[in-house]
């Protein structure tokens, strides 16, 4: 094992998924598979005696479903990212798993390409969503009010804000902390942040660490939730 090897631990109670998992896995370059639980209980034990970098993790499992183990696991290990792997991908399994800290979260038809990028991405603090779930977000953002689901009656206040941008920015989020969460919305890397608005990437950590302060996220893919929630999106002009 490299300094540069991802260990991951993979969680799903239906043995022939979970040993499929396994294997793909294992044929990828720079991925090492830590151990496998078949259940929520299991993966945070095994993710206390292995100290795993990422977790796979199936929703759907017995004694421990995998919000729980996900909120249990990033509470008690930070530094351990979660990645959702999931036949399912309704707005009752996805939006509790992202609240619940996972920063990642891909449908069960994703290859093997697809996983590896949601590891890496989450690794190098990027979200790793499949587009599915990107694009449901997109549809949520739209149901919303103010969204593109009807028009919006013209008022002043309304005609000043850039497109994109919400007349008042909520929590007391500063008009450069809005347009870092709308960049972190759209999956960019901290580096990226920082190269596409011409600033140092410590500018850019001062930032996320301002706004995760007053809008109360514990990580990224909370932001993520909570600028398509506001509709804090597109604000690049």
């Amino acid at each position: 094992m490299t300094a540069d090897t991802t260990r991951v631990l993979v969680a799903d109670d239906q043995t022939v998924v979970r040993e499929g998992i396994v294997m793909l896995l294992g044929l990828l370059p720079g991925i090492e598979v830590v151990g496998a639980a078949a259940d929520g209980e299991e993966a945070v034990a095994l993710v206390a005696r292995h100290h795993p970098d990422v977790v796979l993790m199936d929703l759907r499992m017995p004694r421990c479903d995998g919000v729980e183990a996900t909120r249990r696991i990033r509470a008690a290990h930070p530094e351990t990212e979660v990645v959702v792997l999931t036949t399912y991908a309704d707005d009752d399994s996805l939006f509790p798993a992202l609240q619940a800290g996972a920063r990642g979260y891909l449908t069960k038809d994703a290859g093997g390409e697809e996983i590896a990028r949601a590891i890496a991405d989450v690794r190098s603090g990027a979200a790793g969503l499949s587009p599915q779930v990107q694009l449901r977000l997109l549809e949520r953002l739209s149901e919303a009010p103010g969204g593109a689901a009807g028009p919006v009656p013209e008022t002043p206040r309304a005609s000043t804000a850039p497109a994109g941008r919400p007349a008042e920015l909520p929590d007391g989020l500063t008009a450069r902390e809005a347009e870092v969460l709308a960049l972190i919305a759209e999956g960019l890397s901290n580096a990226e942040i920082a190269q596409r608005l011409f600033v140092s990437q410590a500018t850019v950590k001062t930032h996320i660490n301002n706004l995760f302060a007053k809008t109360a996220v514990r990580d990224r893919a909370q932001a993520v939730a909570y600028a398509f929630r506001h509709g804090i999106t597109g604000m690049q002009q």
